[in-house]
């Protein structure tokens, strides 16, 4: 199953969500999360969906998304548009938790999947690296040490990566403690993410951003 070849992305996408390769190891089940469109110019890659996520079946459809939403300075209706927006996590299936929360991502999807999909995704201009395993997974040596680090070096990295930190609200503390994040690193993640967006061809690219929330 893993060795065929997809001449399309949709016939691609349809053999990730019907699979079931860790199927006995998953509390839930599997249920496979991801979104992307050929044309897609930006490429949003987390960690693994949570429980609310595995039961909705939509990714970032939780209070780490309405803050990651926020960051990025734009709306659902954008953030849900697949044609210009990819969502492709380290892990397609909701891990289950540990003690210290949510297990990591397992590393079957990306063994199995995601250089096929990155293949099939030839516009992408701008990756969103959320968390250390996205992270370590696409930059390897030039990750630094630490997440925040990694996040501070962000300059590094670019045109194709911005590393960030996991927007869930468990990580409030941390962004009290790098207050640079917000004020300097925030303003750039929204103007890449505008350019991006115009690129996309629409024509909309200011339009279709949306004042940050409030958080």
């Amino acid at each position: 199953m893993f060795q065929e070849k997809h001449t399309t992305l949709e016939s691609l996408l349809a053999a990730v969500r019907a699979c079931r390769a860790c199927e006995a190891e998953l509390p839930l089940g599997p249920r496979p999360i991801l979104r992307a469109a050929a044309s897609a110019r930006i490429l949003v890659v987390g960690q693994a969906p949570g429980a609310r996520v595995h039961r909705s079946g939509i990714p970032w459809d939780d209070p780490s998304g309405a803050r990651l939403r926020a960051w990025m300075g734009i709306g659902e209706d954008v953030f849900y548009d697949e044609s210009r927006i990819a969502i492709i996590p380290m892990g397609y299936c909701y891990p289950g938790r540990g003690r210290g929360g949510d297990l990591p991502p397992r590393r079957e999807c990306a063994r199995l999947w995601l250089d096929a999909l990155l293949e099939k995704l030839p516009t992408i201009e701008l990756t969103l690296l959320i968390g250390q395993h996205a992270q370590r997974h696409f930059l390897g040596r030039r990750r630094k040490p630490s997440l925040a680090a990694t996040v501070e070096a962000w300059r590094e990295y670019a045109p194709a990566f911005i590393p960030l930190p996991h927007p869930s609200p468990r990580n409030t503390p941390w962004l009290q403690r790098h207050p640079g994040f917000e004020g300097r690193m925030l303003p750039e993640l929204r103007r890449r993410v505008r350019a991006a967006l115009r690129v996309a061809g629409s024509g909309r690219g200011d339009d279709v951003l949306r004042q940050p929330i409030a958080r």
